[in-house]
């Protein structure tokens, strides 16, 4: 099978008119918030080293279903090649809101912003859970895995890991991240936290940039023909057995081979349901 099941999902339900009585989308557990955190990035590579820190603040109002995060950053790469020492820095300043199930992201360097459909609260608003609870189990079909609970400023966190990446989640809401990529560890933690308060309007305003709409998942395009086809084959998934199915992903797909029974299982039963909203 081609498409991925973040794709398969995201495509049925962009393209199915349908929608539950919801007025919002409850992607966390928490009627809103201030989150202030601070970064720090250190590690080596090309012979070299790399440093650097910063800071994030994150708004959310209605549950989360209206969110805005605002990141600025400093990473300074030094190399030694050849005796020569080399030193560079990068600034990185972005902004990311999420309106129920709309994305925008903002170029600074470009001045504009970028308009996109948010898989997690799309895929919230067809089906019958929380946007917390559908992103939960995107991310176990995914092979993310639940491997302790630990407290970060008075809030018992679940800490969840998926690829090297270490999260520690307070009701849908992170606190800490841990990830090492290519010899780089980048760690987020939370220096100050307010739950259930007043968030004001201005908090969510952004630019004054043009807004270009992009199709797709975070700007990847789907064709029209790439969301007939995926639900032609959601449809035909949709009347197999799960080990049937089983037998065919698994020809078609290296990495559905390396998921155990319980993992291919919940793929299965997802699919399963997004082809009966599909019909």
């Amino acid at each position: 099978m081609r498409y991925t099941l973040l794709i398969v999902i995201v495509a049925l339900f962009t393209q199915f008119g349908k929608c539950n009585a919801q007025d919002a989308l409850r992607r966390y557990k928490v009627r809103s918030g201030i989150v202030k955190y601070t970064t720090s990035i250190s590690g080596s590579v090309m012979g070299g080293s790399v440093k650097g820190e910063g800071t994030e603040n994150l708004f959310f109002k209605n549950y989360g279903s209206v969110e805005l995060q605002e990141e600025l950053s400093d990473q300074t790469t030094i190399t030694n090649m050849f005796g020569q020492k080399n030193s560079e820095t990068e600034h990185t300043h972005t902004v990311t809101k999420i309106d129920n199930n709309k994305v925008y992201n903002v170029d600074f360097d470009q001045q504009v912003i970028y308009k996109q459909q948010n898989a997690t609260t799309t895929a919230a608003m067809y089906s019958d859970t929380d946007a917390d609870d559908a992103g939960r189990e995107m991310f176990e079909s995914l092979g993310g895995r639940k491997i302790g609970n630990e407290t970060i400023l008075g809030y018992n966190c679940e800490i969840w890991m998926l690829a090297g990446v270490k999260q520690w989640i307070y009701k849908g809401v992170m606190l800490k991240s841990e990830a090492s990529v290519m010899g780089i560890t980048t760690i987020t933690v939370a220096q100050s936290v307010q739950f259930n308060i007043t968030v004001a309007d201005r908090y969510f305003e952004l630019p004054d940039f043009p807004v270009q709409e992009q199709n797709g998942i975070y700007g990847s395009p789907i064709s029209e023909d790439d969301m007939n086809d995926a639900s032609a084959e959601l449809e035909m998934m949709s009347k197999l057995s799960f080990e049937q199915w089983k037998k065919i992903v698994q020809a078609n797909d290296e990495e559905m081979r390396e998921k155990n029974d319980d993992e291919l299982r919940r793929i299965y039963n997802m699919m399963q349901k997004v082809a009966k909203m599909s019909r």
